[in-house]
């Protein structure tokens, strides 16, 4: 037979009882009522039969359970009524909080639990009839919980308040458990006989609890036919559960205490507990799940305060060597204008390089933007000596400050490169600049050394000498990641920077020790595919 297709529209959350059950769920669930059925049916039937007496605790503590577990459930099932607002669901947590509510007048009126004859009036029958009715009105909320799981959501939900809802529930359901107690204690004597006497149970039992079993037969198959979630899975398993124990309470001996009497109460814990554990399952399950979206959402705040952080860093980082070039230009223009006779030539190129710088800063700061953002970068055919001759332009002042000598031969004979030009420059600015930062922190011979070549016929290398301090041993993993600096007032994004820009044209950039002073750095950049080599 086909079943109808679970729909679950995206506004719905996701619980059992609209949620379709998986392979696995489906297999747990036919493992499950084959034990229940296998140790039916290993297990010797001529055991059922003896007589193992009265426990006096077995009872309390039994119905105790019972009572725990349907209320529990009770309640997680109107949770859930709360959440989808579903007639079905108010339907079945209310045959769970009736289920609940008649096992108290039952273990009142047991004979032997509280006085022989048991509590609140109670005749011989009281506790017997009590049980019965129980177990008679479990598969018609199970059936109206079937034929209300209408798969149109419009009409199968509850219109009425919610709480209203509860509310009234739990008073109409307390109030006719008080009724059926009193009209079976005021009727005890004209109620067909179950037991014969506080121990056996009379033929009209099996006839009955045959019905019971038919009864419940009958919500099984109305569960099958519309079964569409994982709710109702289990619930067949309930059912399945709820059978295999009238029928051990009722038919082997005839009588309670009997083995299959005391096996009967068994099953009939696990069916009070089996949705309950599928319920709790299911809110640890949630509860994961939301423990694991907060964590991820944590981590995307604080993935974003990092990038913002290093958008700022990098910004600050890359702005103040074009700004300390304006400083040095506009105070050598004002220096020039300032003297007796103005020279005004020199002015003029001072100025020329102040909005060239300007000019640079601004294509910089566009440049970091596009960095941090996920659109494709504008690629050109590029000439590399070209690149590098402009960014030793660029820091020829710091240059001739710290007083260190370069050597840079341009190679006329290398195959031209794709790349996107400030990008690039600005890499080369950093690893220049960082050079001599680290030639300036000590004595001695500073040289600048810059080459360029084909590497692996593919590649053009950059490599960037020096004669600073060098690296120390643990720095060398770690020195390209952000926030890592050797430098005292260092920010830690400038290799980092260099690092992404390389990676993003498809290279590699790297660091090698100088034979004991100093430090390399190279960097590789794809050749033009057109540019001949």
């Amino acid at each position: 037979m086909m079943k109808p297709a679970v729909f679950v529209p995206e506004d719905q959350p996701l619980t059992l009882a609209n949620l379709p059950p998986s392979r696995p769920q489906k297999r747990l669930a036919f493992a499950v009522v084959l034990t229940l059925l296998g140790a039916l049916f290993i297990s010797a039937p001529k055991l059922w039969n003896v007589q193992l007496g009265g426990i006096d605790a077995f009872v309390p503590a039994y119905g105790t359970a019972l009572v725990v577990n349907d209320l529990i459930t009770a309640v997680l099932l109107f949770n859930q009524f709360a959440i989808l607002h579903s007639r079905a669901l108010l339907a079945i947590a209310s045959g769970y909080l009736f289920a609940g509510f008649m096992v108290i007048p039952w273990m009142l009126t047991f004979p032997g639990v509280f006085t022989p004859g048991g509590l609140l009036g109670a005749g011989l029958q009281t506790a017997a009839w009590l049980s019965a009715l129980r177990y008679a009105c479990i598969p018609p909320f199970v059936i109206a919980y079937a034929l209300l799981n209408d798969p149109d959501p419009p009409k199968r939900l509850w219109k009425g308040s919610v709480g209203a809802t509860v509310v009234w529930s739990v008073a109409m359901s307390a109030a006719i458990v008080c009724a059926v107690t009193f009209l079976v204690i005021a009727g005890d004597a004209y109620l067909p006989p179950i037991s014969i006497d506080l121990v056996r149970f009379s033929t009209f039992w099996l006839y009955f609890a045959s019905c019971l079993i038919l009864w419940n037969t009958l919500a099984l198959i109305l569960l099958w036919i519309r079964k569409r979630s994982i709710l109702d899975l289990w619930l067949m398993v309930v059912v399945c559960a709820y059978a295999i124990e009238l029928y051990l309470v009722a038919f082997p001996g005839l009588a309670r205490f009997s083995a299959g009497w005391y096996a009967g109460r068994i099953y009939g814990y696990v069916a009070s507990i089996l949705v309950l554990f599928v319920l709790l399952y299911e809110i640890m399950t949630l509860y994961a799940q939301l423990l694991r979206a907060v964590l991820a959402q944590r981590r995307e705040r604080e993935t974003r305060l990092m990038t913002g952080d290093a958008v700022s860093a990098s910004i600050a980082h890359e702005v103040k060597q074009p700004l300390t070039a304006i400083i040095a230009s506009a105070n050598a223009g004002l220096n020039w204008l300032d003297r007796v006779e103005p020279e005004l030539d020199s002015a003029r190129n001072a100025l020329r390089r102040v909005v060239a710088t300007g000019h640079r800063a601004d294509a910089m700061i566009e440049n970091i933007r596009a960095h941090f953002k996920m659109g494709a970068r504008t690629r050109t055919s590029l000439d590399i000596d070209d690149l590098i001759q402009e960014a030793l332009a660029v820091v020829r002042d710091k240059l001739q400050t710290h007083r260190v000598a370069v050597q840079f031969d341009p190679n006329e004979r290398l195959p031209r490169i794709t790349g996107e030009q400030i990008q690039l420059q600005q890499v080369l600015v950093n690893l220049i600049t960082n050079a001599i930062d680290s030639m300036a922190a000590k004595n001695g011979e500073r040289v600048l050394s810059i080459r360029s070549e084909v590497h692996h016929s593919r590649y053009v290398m950059v490599s960037v000498k020096d004669t600073g301090k060098g690296l120390e041993a643990g720095a060398v993993d770690r020195i390209f990641n952000p926030m890592f600096t050797t430098k005292t007032h260092g920010m830690g994004m400038g290799l980092s920077i260099c690092r992404s820009i390389i990676e993003a044209h498809e290279g590699q950039i790297w660091v090698t020790a100088n034979k004991g002073r100093g430090a390399i750095f190279h960097f590789t950049v794809p050749v033009d595919p057109g540019s001949a080599s």
